[in-house]
């Protein structure tokens, strides 16, 4: 049984440990912009109106209270209890040669070959439980953070760049140069003052220190503010991007050809054997370490297009810490667009 068995995990969990089935040459994030399957039922909320004081728990039957959680697929077709959990998954039969176990956004995906009795697929969930449920949760909560982290576009709303937080300012008294927008640093103790449409110079941990002056009137809608506060991080992602790509080629004995910004919700980034590059333009939100781990990790593909031990030997050459890195990509939460 053990040999049928081989576990798909998300590329910002465990390194591959052998070579066997890989991923298609592609970054995943889990990340994505799709709700994660949700409970069946939510937790009571504390409700306080205007005059009133804190309002009791409305009262909850023995049932209620001992229901276990729920994650289901919104395809699901088979369902298991695992580790107190009800997890109902989507299972899909295709032509492979051993079974594999994705969670992602939606929920638990269970494939397998044509040829694998129900009881056997049964037995490999119950075994694979523990990680299961626990990518189900880890899931979930990054869904919290992610909604957590919403933005509201108006004056004033902040945001990261380059992994600092950034103040947008609406300011309709000039075009900033055709380019939309402007980054400036906050004049205070210890600030670094900086002009331009550059990356920033001022480092000051969890103090917002820098200011993105948009040309927009102050009437205008949020819709407006986001398209305009996009359009000018795209440009300074297009534009580290290349920079990034121009600097580790060499380094990688390889030769990229074309940069494709990418808004898909739940890949960071790809590389084709031609040459061709995508990256997702939310990467501007990062500290530039881990935009160069992506950055390293595509251009790599180019000599290894699998996620085998050869191909992280080859990462580490160039980002020895990157293990830290995609960590740091899985875990840190970006605003919800």
């Amino acid at each position: 049984m053990q040999r049928l068995l081989q576990f798909t995990l998300d590329l910002f969990d465990l390194e591959p440990a052998r070579p066997a089935a890989p991923p298609p040459a592609k970054l995943d994030e889990p990340q994505s912009n799709r709700p994660p399957a949700q409970a069946d039922h939510a937790p009571t909320a504390i409700k306080r109106g205007a005059e009133d004081g804190p309002q009791p728990l409305p009262a909850q039957t023995l049932a209620q209270v001992l229901a276990p959680a729920t994650y289901r697929h919104p395809a699901a077709t088979r369902e298991a209890l695992l580790e107190g959990a009800v997890v109902a998954y989507q299972f899909r039969r295709g032509k492979r040669r051993t079974i594999g176990f994705s969670v992602g956004a939606e929920g638990l995906v269970v494939s397998a070959p044509k040829w694998v009795p129900l009881y056997d697929i049964d037995k490999a969930v119950q075994e694979k439980s523990g990680w299961i449920v626990r990518k189900l949760q880890e899931t979930r909560a990054r869904h919290d953070r992610l909604e957590s982290a919403r933005i509201e576009w108006k004056d004033g709303t902040t945001l990261p760049f380059l992994g600092e937080p950034v103040i947008v300012v609406i300011d309709p008294r000039h075009a900033f140069g055709a380019v939309g927008g402007e980054l400036k640093s906050i004049v205070g103790p210890g600030a670094v003052l900086h002009t331009g449409a550059d990356a920033p110079d001022s480092t000051l941990p969890g103090v917002p220190n820098l200011t993105l002056h948009i040309a927009l009137a102050h009437d205008a809608t949020p819709e407006q503010i986001r398209d305009s506060v996009q359009a000018w991080l795209m440009r300074q992602a297009n534009r580290l991007f290349t920079e990034r790509l121009n600097h580790y080629a060499p380094h990688l004995g390889v030769q990229w050809r074309k940069l494709s910004l990418s808004s898909a919700g739940t890949r960071w980034g790809s590389a084709s054997a031609d040459g061709a590059i995508r990256l997702n333009w939310r990467l501007i939100h990062f500290k530039q370490s881990v935009i160069d781990y992506v950055v390293v990790h595509e251009l790599s593909h180019l000599r290894v297009m699998d996620h085998s031990p050869r191909f992280w030997d080859t990462v580490r050459t160039v980002v020895p810490d990157y293990a830290e890195l995609r960590n740091q990509l899985k875990e840190e939460s970006v605003p919800r667009w």
